[in-house]
């Protein structure tokens, strides 16, 4: 079974079946750019905070993208390493 997809039309996003917002030009601009150590810092300080959707306007990625780049940061135990960085955002 395959990823269901709404539209919202109040605003015009594509959202998957788990709630994210899809890929969109206006508001994705740093998509398929890696992340900077600037974002780094800032996804590690601000994601338990702000959550993923305003994570992703404020990075310019897809919330799926700001989502799986958390938990590897998490994974690889590097979440307190980038919150303790210094960051000019």
């Amino acid at each position: 079974m395959g990823a269901r997809i709404i539209q919202d039309a109040r605003d015009g996003f594509i959202i998957d079946n788990l709630g994210r917002i899809k890929y969109h030009p206006d508001f994705h601009e740093n998509h398929g750019q890696k992340f900077t150590e600037d974002d780094l810092c800032y996804l590690a300080k601000f994601y338990k905070h702000d959550g993923r959707r305003a994570m992703s306007f404020a990075l310019g990625k897809t919330e799926s993208v700001i989502q799986n780049k958390y938990a590897d940061l998490m994974k690889r135990g590097l979440i307190e390493h980038y919150k303790n960085m210094e960051h000019y955002i």
